[in-house]
């Protein structure tokens, strides 16, 4: 910088700073109307925040966002951006599932310029945008679903929430593995990132919060698709096991937990000999590479071969699992199914298995048991340091490593 040259009107001024220990009251809340959105939420909907719902083509999302809006409808002002289908099929769709309608405004247009000037006129306090990716401005040139398109709506609709109050749902289209098509920045400029999952042949829908800065992330609703939309589920541990019989071999419970609510999911395993050299490994609701180390570790601390096998793995009821603690609930059910031996009834399983054979505690054990016990089971397999934790119940059996796990249960190892 040479002599006389300053910064003038634009030198550095002193900026106030604020201290962490200061308390903030919560935000508040526009409550949705639906216990398990809310409860995916962190407790409702934060004015001037938007959310971004994610899933695959026909697995709900408008649908449940119909239902929330018209229930909103009754308490808040509202409004439905449609643009992807008219007015006119809106209407009939929440005809259909016999939605009330009263105060439910819908604006089916994609041109953003058009939309915000509807929003500045209405001054909505609840938006849904249906979807994103169709939405385009006037001052981009690409077409819509670009890249840039998607990049700058979302952008501006998200400036104009926090500028205004109002709570802003996106829906989002997914690529082919799962993903939110368009930019990955899209997932950064919103508050909440929600995933709607489902098998298309279950009627069970589960919507997963993966990010939320105004509640847990990794927390979970349970939905049941009916004839007239989504049903709430409140107790979706006897939901998944309500069509479970009598123990069979391959058959066993997993007590787990999806963000802070305890859930009971049946595991089955299946495994049938199969020519040489073709076998075959196949599974859904859960990781195949996490199920490939638990196959090595059992055959290489265990010396129980899986070679020559054909080995299918399923969690019923559509539900995926990341969590690691299902390891040796997959374990059992491997062996359970090898050895055509089913467990007890009453018992569920958890705990992580690491590659060494040993067995690695979890966390929230005493809401496993909770859970676990108010739908009827009195046993329980664990880790031996997890066993522990809970005091005075005597149902729960704790196993340090998997050898003495299999050499117990199934006399082998």
């Amino acid at each position: 910088q040479g002599p006389g040259r300053g910064l003038g009107a634009h030198k550095g001024r002193a900026v106030p700073l604020s201290s962490l220990a200061t308390t903030e009251p919560p935000p508040p809340r526009h409550m949705a109307g639906m216990d398990e959105l809310d409860r995916v939420l962190g407790g409702g909907l934060v004015p001037g925040s938007a959310v971004l719902v994610g899933g695959d083509p026909g697995i709900g999302k408008s649908t449940l966002l119909l239902q929330t809006i018209a229930k909103m409808a009754q308490s808040r002002k509202v409004l439905y951006v449609s643009g992807e289908e008219s007015a006119q099929q809106v209407a009939l769709r929440a005809q259909r599932l016999e939605l009330p309608t009263e105060g439910v405004n819908l604006l089916a247009e994609i041109r953003m310029e058009a939309i915000q000037a509807a929003l500045k006129q209405h001054q909505p306090e609840v938006v849904v945008i249906d979807s994103i990716q169709t939405m385009y401005s006037d001052q981009i040139t690409s077409a819509p679903g670009s890249v840039s398109q998607v990049r700058e709506c979302a952008a501006q609709f998200t400036r104009m929430a926090k500028q205004m109050g109002i709570a802003m749902i996106f829906v989002g289209h997914v690529t082919k593995d799962g993903a939110i098509a368009g930019p990955r920045v899209l997932e950064h400029m919103v508050d909440t990132v929600l995933y709607f999952e489902g098998e298309r042949g279950h009627q069970f829908r589960i919507l997963r919060a993966v990010k939320n800065r105004f509640g847990p992330s990794d927390e979970i609703g349970v939905f049941e698709m009916t004839g007239t939309g989504l049903a709430e589920v409140a107790n979706p541990s006897a939901l998944f096991l309500s069509e479970r019989e009598r123990p069979s071999p391959g058959s066993v419970v997993f007590a787990g937990i999806e963000g802070t609510r305890p859930l009971l999911v049946e595991i089955q395993a299946l495994v049938a000999p199969s020519p040489p050299g073709s076998a075959r490994r196949s599974v859904v609701g859960w990781d195949g590479g996490r199920l490939a180390m638990i196959l090595a570790v059992l055959e290489a601390r265990c010396g129980i071969p899986f070679g020559g096998l054909d080995v299918y793995l399923n969690v019923a009821g559509g539900l995926r699992i990341s969590e690691p603690a299902a390891d040796l609930a997959v374990a059992a059910a491997l062996l359970s199914a090898r050895e055509d031996a089913a467990l007890p009834p009453e018992t569920v399983v958890f705990g992580e298995i690491s590659l060494s054979g040993a067995l690695r505690p979890v966390s929230q054990t005493e809401n496993r048991l909770k859970e676990a016990r108010k739908l009827g089971f009195s046993r329980a397999i664990a880790p031996a340091r997890s066993a522990e934790s809970p005091e005075g119940d005597d149902g729960l059996r704790g196993f340090a490593d998997l050898a003495a796990f299999v050499g117990e249960t199934f006399g082998a190892g």
